[in-house]
């Protein structure tokens, strides 16, 4: 995210809103980043005004605030995060020690996909799905309520799918393990691996 005088700025996207489809459609993406993403921030900028939060980082927002400046300054960066982990060239597999620790940590990359899948499937309600690692490079599949964030808990966020219901009604409906399943085909694995 851009920061300008204590201003966070919406970046723009690496790719056509009409980019990402069929995983991903336009409308999706014009509601959903064009929309809610922008809300975020602006709500943000809001909320920080004054504050001793008004020069800081957002990561280290993220890690000290409570209540409404944390939920939007959180989804503020989730979603950018979400957003520019995907590619209209995106797909495959992750090379590299990426890969190789996925292998070792959940046996192959299919079965790595499956727990993931499954971890974003088994959040009630609103939140996000996230592949996170360790200070020593140890990989965690985990998952967060509403506007949680791996970075309160001292992981570093690699790949995070979106379970809000705004990031696949519109394409999917109620279908959220469909959506889930979709986006491997639009995930930047160069933007993964450079996170690990």
């Amino acid at each position: 995210m851009i920061m300008e005088m204590a201003t966070y700025i919406q970046p723009e996207l690496p790719y056509a809103s009409d980019a990402l489809a069929p995983a991903i459609s336009k409308e999706t993406i014009e509601f959903h980043y064009g929309k809610h993403e922008k809300a975020y921030i602006d709500n943000l900028n809001k909320l920080i005004k004054g504050t001793e939060f008004e020069d800081m980082a957002l990561e280290d927002i993220i890690k000290t605030a409570e209540g409404p400046l944390f939920n939007n300054a959180s989804q503020a960066w989730n979603h950018i995060f979400y957003f520019f982990t995907f590619s209209p060239d995106g797909g495959g597999e992750p090379s590299g020690h990426l890969k190789k620790a996925i292998e070792e940590q959940f046996g192959s990359f299919d079965n790595f996909k499956n727990e993931f899948e499954k971890a974003g499937v088994g959040i009630f309600g609103s939140g996000w799905v996230w592949l996170s690692k360790d200070n020593e490079g140890k990989l965690f599949i985990t998952q967060s309520s509403n506007a949680g964030n791996p970075l309160r808990d001292g992981l570093t966020p690699l790949l995070t799918f979106d379970v809000w219901e705004h990031a696949y009604y519109l394409d999917y409906q109620n279908r959220r393990a469909d959506a889930l399943h979709k986006l491997w085909d639009i995930v930047d694995w160069n933007v993964v691996e450079s996170r690990y």
